[in-house]
């Protein structure tokens, strides 16, 4: 159980997208599905203006750990791009997302588009309480109150806003943060890039992320891992200190992957499927790339 590197062969029984996903994001030509997709329009970014959108912004050494600062990141296109390629490619019904902004009108987008290809399917076939909706989470109501004024009356109705605030709080004796309260929803998909490390309350014996030297450390995921559904797929966004605690508190058999050109961490949960249902679900996302658990 927990976090491998590496999944013995007989457990890994076919989610292969995932175990594919390095190769594709290296055959995955950014420039292209970003501008194939419109997604220069949809997020108010002029393509043209970019020599290589695959090139990573440097950061200045306090940059994202001043709490005077309000301002939000540039968004990264390479990363909304594989964003996108992610719930388009597996077929994601239902997102939880930590952390709104440009990526929530590219969630919103390639869930509208999932709708729109595969809704009659979804409703025959599998049992999605929440199907194609995104569910973003955030501490600050003026970050979601801006980030509403993005988004088209069509692509609003995808989208559902949760504002919580954040406390610090221990998980398995270990320092770390949680929101209030979370959307009672179940994801195929969970993106992590929130919350932030300075809007948190409280502290633990004197300790607390406010600090510029300490790291965001998120523990939300860990809290309702029981309920997950074989096939569900973690994204962090950078994040690295917390992907590693997530690593080595996950207690299901996740695959890990860090991708260090991009940044981007990702976790699989490659268990056997909980029924009839869940099976359904793996071969639709996953298609000829799920081979089913012939030998275990």
């Amino acid at each position: 159980s927990g976090c491998k590197e590496k999944i013995p062969h007989l457990l890994r029984w076919g989610l292969g997208l995932l175990g594919e996903l390095k190769a594709m994001f290296k055959n995955l030509d950014c420039q292209k599905y970003f501008s194939d997709n419109k997604l220069d329009d949809l997020i108010g970014i002029k393509l043209k203006s970019y020599s290589d959108i695959e090139k990573k912004r440097e950061k200045g050494i306090y940059e994202g750990v001043d709490p005077e600062d309000k301002t939000p990141f540039p968004p990264e296109l390479d990363d909304l791009t594989r964003l996108h390629f992610l719930v388009r490619s597996r077929k994601v019904t239902t997102i939880l997302e930590f952390g709104v902004g440009k990526s929530t009108l590219v969630f919103a987008d390639a869930i509208q588009k999932n709708k729109e290809e595969f809704e009659e399917y979804v409703k025959a076939n599998l049992r999605r309480s929440n199907p194609f909706e995104v569910h973003s989470i955030d501490s600050f109501q003026s970050w979601i109150n801006k980030c509403k004024q993005d988004f088209s009356q069509e692509l609003s109705d995808f989208v559902h806003f949760h504002f919580s605030e954040v406390d610090m709080t221990t998980f398995n004796g270990r320092v770390c943060t949680m929101y209030k309260k979370l959307p009672n929803i179940c994801p195929d998909l969970i993106f992590l890039d929130a919350p932030d490390q300075f809007n948190i309350i409280g502290e633990i014996r004197g300790i607390s992320t406010a600090q510029p030297d300490r790291l965001p450390m998120s523990a939300d995921i860990l809290l309702f891992e029981p309920f997950l559904l074989p096939g569900t797929l973690i994204v962090a966004d950078g994040r690295t200190a917390n992907a590693r605690f997530l690593k080595n508190n996950l207690q299901n058999n996740w695959e890990y992957i860090y991708y260090a050109k991009e940044d981007m961490h990702t976790f699989e949960l490659i268990e056997r499927p909980l029924g009839k249902l869940n099976e359904k679900q793996l071969r639709f996302c996953l298609g000829d790339t799920w081979k089913g658990l012939e030998g275990m």
